[in-house]
């Protein structure tokens, strides 16, 4: 009789994610991922395939997290500049409110992995376009809706903010994130207006 998982498989996830998070893909070791999952080798192995494949379905997981919630505060009904703003706010406060000052997981694995890594680059390369659509968008919207000069470029000005996010990440790494991140925020948003 086959013997069923003793463990979540997606808690597991969740808790491989927070690791690699904290500590990188290279740093973390598969016996820090057995002590912090609380599952044996072999039952990782057996669930995720590899610390490479597990990484990757992290990777994954946080990617799904942010897009659903950076599409629901740019798909909101409504002015459409003020929920772009609300969202390089939010960046902003992510970044400043973790005490262990991790970034961007997707940010964090463009540095650390690319190039190199042709599955990650392309999870890396995914998760910006999809905030760069996303992003353009609303910047159409707002054109259209007149918050925006007619003549602004919506995929240059959200190529820029896509740039500057995850720029704000890496910033928000810092031991003096909070008055950086405050003032290149409202710089950022100056040439929304």
């Amino acid at each position: 009789m086959a013997r069923t998982k003793e463990f979540d498989p997606d808690v597991a996830l969740r808790a491989a994610l927070e690791l690699f998070w904290r500590k990188g893909y290279e740093a973390t070791s598969l016996q820090d991922l057995v002590d912090h999952l609380g599952v044996n080798r072999g039952s990782i192995y057996a669930t995720f395939g590899s610390k490479h494949a597990l990484y990757l379905r992290a990777l994954d997981r946080y990617c799904e997290d942010k897009s659903d919630v950076a599409m629901g505060v740019l798909g909101r009904p409504g002015p459409a500049l003020p929920a772009v703003r609300d969202l390089l706010l939010l960046y902003a406060a992510e970044s400043l409110d973790d005490p262990h000052r991790k970034g961007c997981l997707v940010t964090n694995a463009a540095v650390e992995v690319l190039p190199g890594d042709a599955q990650a680059e392309r999870r890396v390369e995914t998760a910006l376009t999809e905030l760069e659509t996303a992003l353009t968008g609303a910047l159409v919207r707002a054109r259209n809706q007149g918050e925006l000069a007619e003549d602004a470029d919506p995929r240059a000005l959200a190529r820029f903010l896509v740039t500057f996010l995850q720029g704000l990440r890496v910033i928000g790494k810092t031991a003096d994130a909070r008055r950086r991140l405050e003032d290149a925020v409202e710089s950022a948003l100056s040439l929304l207006r």
